[in-house]
Order: C-alpha cells, then sequence, then structure tokens
C-alpha cells in the first residue's frame, strides 16, 4: 500500500451531499467563502487543474513558485493548494506557523513522488555509499515527498526545478565526483546530457530490486538515476514525434524534460511548464506547435492562442488522473469547512523533516 492508498483509507471521505449538488451551486458556494473570507484565504492553482478548479485560483504556476507566492501572502490563514500532496508538503514547510495548509483531495498525489519512499532511499544510499563511498551528492527533485528532500539536505544536496536542474547539477559536480539524482530519471538524464555528460556515464538505481542497472566499469559512473518517472510525461513516443512530422511538415514540437531522452532529442524545444507557455506565448502568429505535456495545460494554450496551430503531440493523452482528483465538489468541501471552523485535510510535516527539507529548499533557492 503506498502512501495514497492509506491516506484514501485513513482521511475523511467527501460528504454525499456535495456530489448531489450541481455545479451552479458549488460554484456560488467557492465564490461565497471567498469573498467573506478575502485575504485570509489564499488558494494556489498549479497548471495541470482542470478548468472548473483553476478559474478560482489566486494564482497559477509549477509547484515551487506557487509555495513561494503563498508564503509571501502573510495575510493568509488558510491556504487551500488546489494541486497534489508534495506541493501542499513544500508549501507547509516555506510558510509561517500561523498559516495553515489544505488539499481539497488527499488523495491527488503524484505517482512521481511515490516512486521513491525514504526507506528505499535509505537503503539504496547505504549500498552507493559501499560501492561508491564518499563521493556522491543527492539531488532530488522538487515532485517529491517531504521525507526524501529531508534525506537530501540531512546528506549535504539540493532540491532542484525542471527550470534550474542545469544549474543545480553544475553546482553538485562542484560538491562531490558523483550525483543520485531523485526520483525522476528522464529529467536526471536530458539535463546531464546536456552538460555534456554521457549516457555511458550513466547508471539507474532499480528501488524496487535494489540494484544498479549499469554494464561496464562503474568507476565511470557519474550520475545516478533513480528509476522513477512521471506517468504523464513518459507516455510521449518516438512514434509521436515521427507522426507529427510526416503529418505536419511545419510544426515544431516542444516537450516537457519529463519525457524520454529520445523523446527531447527528436524535439525542436524542451524545457519547464512556464518554459513551454512562455515559448508559446511568445511565438509569432501563425505558427504550428505539437506540445508534449498536461493535457489540462495544452487544452488551455490552444483556447488561449487561437491565432496558432497547436496540438496534443499524444492526441490520445489523458490529464493527470492524481492531480485532476481536485473537483468543484471538494474545493467546495474544504472551504465550507474552513469558513465553519471545522477543516479538514490539513497538510503538515513535522518539524525535524521540514528543517532538514528546507536546507535542502534552501541550497537550491540561495543558487537558483
Amino acid at each position: 500500500m503506498n502512501i495514497f492508498e492509506k491516506l484514501e483509507t485513513s482521511s475523511p471521505t467527501l460528504p454525499k451531499q456535495y456530489n448531489e449538488m450541481n455545479a451552479n451551486e458549488l460554484i456560488y458556494r467557492i465564490r461565497t467563502i471567498k469573498e467573506k473570507m478575502g485575504t485570509k484565504l489564499f488558494l494556489p492553482g498549479h497548471h495541470y487543474q482542470k478548468d472548473e478548479v483553476i478559474e478560482f485560483a489566486d494564482v497559477r504556476g509549477d509547484s515551487l513558485k506557487l509555495a513561494q507566492i503563498s508564503a509571501s501572502h502573510h495575510d493568509a490563514e488558510a491556504i487551500v493548494f488546489c494541486g497534489v500532496h508534495f506541493m501542499a508538503e513544500t508549501t507547509d514547510i516555506l510558510t509561517g506557523e500561523d498559516q495553515k495548509v489544505y488539499l481539497p483531495d488527499m488523495r491527488a498525489g503524484c505517482s512521481m513522488a511515490d516512486m521513491a519512499s525514504f526507506d528505499q532511499t535509505e537503503k539504496a544510499w547505504s549500498k552507493l555509499m559501499e560501492e561508491f563511498e564518499d563521493t556522491i551528492v543527492p539531488l532530488t527533485y522538487v515532485n517529491s515527498t517531504a521525507a526524501i528532500k529531508a534525506f537530501v539536505g540531512e546528506h549535504g544536496g539540493a532540491t532542484v526545478t525542471s527550470s534550474n536542474a542545469e544549474k543545480m547539477l553544475k553546482w553538485a559536480f562542484t560538491q562531490k565526483e558523483r550525483i543520485l539524482f531523485l526520483p525522476d530519471q528522464h529529467l536526471g538524464r536530458n539535463t546531464a546530457y546536456k552538460l555534456g555528460v554521457p549516457l555511458k556515464q550513466m547508471a539507474v538505481w532499480d528501488p524496487l530490486n535494489e540494484e544498479l542497472l549499469y554494464e561496464g566499469d562503474k568507476s565511470e559512473v557519474r550520475v545516478i538515476l533513480w528509476k522513477g518517472h512521471c506517468s504523464v510525461h513518459e507516455n510521449f513516443t518516438v512514434a509521436n514525434v515521427h507522426h507529427v512530422r510526416e503529418t505536419y511538415h511545419d510544426m515544431n514540437v516542444i516537450v516537457h524534460p519529463e519525457c524520454r531522452r529520445e523523446v527531447v532529442a527528436l524535439s525542436d524545444k524542451a524545457g519547464s511548464t512556464n518554459y513551454i507557455i512562455d515559448t508559446i506565448a511568445q511565438a509569432p502568429s501563425g505558427s504550428s506547435w505539437a506540445i508534449g505535456t498536461e493535457m489540462n495545460l495544452v487544452n488551455r494554450i490552444i483556447r488561449q492562442h487561437p491565432d496558432k496551430h497547436i496540438i496534443s503531440l499524444n492526441p490520445n493523452m489523458c490529464p493527470c488522473l492524481t492531480m485532476n482528483r481536485i473537483d468543484l465538489p471538494h474545493l467546495a468541501w474544504s472551504l465550507d469547512s474552513i469558513a465553519a471552523g471545522r477543516p479538514v485535510n490539513r497538510i503538515t510535516v513535522n518539524k525535524s523533516t521540514a528543517l532538514q527539507a528546507g536546507k535542502a529548499l534552501k541550497r537550491m533557492l540561495t543558487r537558483a
């Protein structure tokens, strides 16, 4: 049973009445409470949220940006994070003690973050220390649990985002000879390759079988990639790129670096969610784009730029299923419970974990 299955069995469930309300009733409740609470309530919304939810967000963005902005809103006593669990954890770490963070649906998790548990990481670190001794610095993508961030912070490492991963890998190589990159192998591989690290110097750690996947002289290994991935971005394929090239000869392909190495290699551009949004916004009218990222965002970009020909790189792609747990009924329930003084689904990170995770975040924030 993973963390989100545990949360689903232990957390309060959505009262039946919210599923029985129509959209107009739910919207009215949400708007009324937002107006009543004013600046005491803050709703950050991730780019991958449904339209019905994102329209109520006070700010839109990527996970770290939203956590930082939430922390800057000192008047906000209640922060209802419209995103997933690890994002709300980061927000709790960065915000003040008088601010409380809530997640409308505790089942809103991240399959990638769930691919690296604290116990798995401790076992991996012990075995890697036996193999490589004290030559490794750990880095973790912010798309990871607070426990993993804390592990990395305690062992001298830092967090990274898809925007600053290149800068943080450069820093890490000034600290130690090797890097352990958690939990997304694709972002780690794409970034290291861009920095000039050949694929033959990258190994993969398999946490399920507790083994290092590598053929050759292990002394040549410079980057150890955790065997994890984004279940959305891994579904963009080489065949998708070839189909676009064959069907639309003037179309640009832009993808997220959580995609597989071979997909990034065939694309015209690759970058973070904000990079994709900004690139399309700045592109000339009439230009054509195939975007390899989450479907809710792609559809929103298509509507925002009717002067451009935009499609999803994979037309059969589904939205992020865990991100889509947040919906109008859960958002209305969350706000109702806060307004009534009986809040549900509060996200808290214990002080010791927050302290160590904060070190990993700070090492990034002071350099990126």
